[in-house]
């Protein structure tokens, strides 16, 4: 994907885990509140972020050259 940046299917696999327990949550919190929905929320976005950790997300990003500001006649 030309003129983008992204990351590697490992960290996108994280980043849909934390935002699956954040659904969780929000479900759970939305809910009565449902206090055990909420935590196990809580758990899968913890769970998320050791994953983040151990596939290096912080350090997974495809960095393009530095792109232009276009001139709009100004």
């Amino acid at each position: 994907m030309a003129g983008s940046h992204g990351g590697s299917p490992k960290s996108w696999l994280a980043v849909l885990v934390i935002l699956a327990g954040f659904g969780v949550g929000g479900v759970g919190l939305c809910a009565g509140p449902n206090w055990i929905m909420f935590w196990v929320g809580v758990g899968i976005v913890a769970v998320g972020g050791l994953l983040a950790l151990m596939v290096d997300i912080f350090s997974d990003v495809i960095i393009d050259a530095p792109r232009e500001p276009l001139n709009h006649g100004g």
